[in-house]
């Protein structure tokens, strides 16, 4: 298994652990598609993913519908995509995906958390590189041969397939996202959800204190309307 499979394995139990803050970023996640490519799904392929994923959270569809309905008012604000990087104590980098409707409070916000928890926010591109942009699909694994996939998928840019308790996981570089997206529909391959990840290239071992140390920082930060996704460089 390569670095996607364990990074997965390691996250499983944490990604979208609150259910109410799934719903929150799955909203936003609408407003954003909506706004980007409007409100029909068979049009919007960004829409069609975000709808999946919502599913795949059990969010009500009644719920869904609404943002969708929602997303379309003309008068609502847009929700702005912001990466922020930094460093946490003990030189484990932090890069941060926030939706915001108001980036002063963001920033202000974020670079907060870090002060108060002895990290640096950094600047652009400052750990950023230390990550690799990678998207995912998960699909059924009833009637389907990962091995055999995974040489098909290879020619849209896949670079890892593999089974978990919950299907099958493609993992693929970000920029191959619409190529793999396209070939699955093409095939009536069912996709139960798909997203983007930041592998870190790289992990750090730290001891129990130390690790107490950047938890902290992270809590502060997951906790925040705004954070959408953290990611760091901490071996978990």
């Amino acid at each position: 298994m390569g670095r996607a499979f364990e990074f997965r394995k390691a996250r499983k139990m944490k990604r979208w652990s609150a259910m109410s803050k799934a719903f929150t970023r799955i909203g936003k996640d609408i407003v954003i598609a909506v706004k980007e490519g409007g409100p029909d799904p068979d049009s919007n392929s960004r829409l069609r993913a975000v709808i999946q994923n919502a599913k795949s959270v059990n969010m009500p569809k009644d719920n869904i519908e609404r943002a969708i309905k929602r997303a379309s008012d003309k008068n609502l604000g847009d929700y702005k995509e912001v990466l922020f990087e930094g460093y946490a104590p003990h030189g484990i980098a932090i890069l941060i995906e926030t939706a915001t409707d108001n980036n002063t409070r963001t920033v202000a916000n974020v670079r907060s958390y870090f002060n108060k928890c002895n990290g640096s926010l950094g600047t652009s591109g400052s750990v950023e590189f230390m990550f690799d942009h990678t998207c995912n699909f998960r699909i059924p694994a009833e009637d389907v041969d990962p091995e055999e996939l995974e040489l098909e998928m290879i020619d849209y840019g896949a670079e890892e397939v593999f089974v978990d308790d919950d299907g099958i996981l493609i993992y693929a570089p970000f920029e191959s996202f619409g190529a793999i997206q396209k070939e699955l529909e093409n095939r009536d391959i069912e996709i139960l959800s798909s997203g983007f990840e930041r592998i870190p290239q790289v992990t750090k071992k730290l001891d129990e204190e130390q690790v107490a140390d950047v938890e902290k920082l992270l809590q502060k930060i997951e906790e925040d309307d705004d954070v959408q996704n953290v990611y760091h460089t901490m071996q978990e």
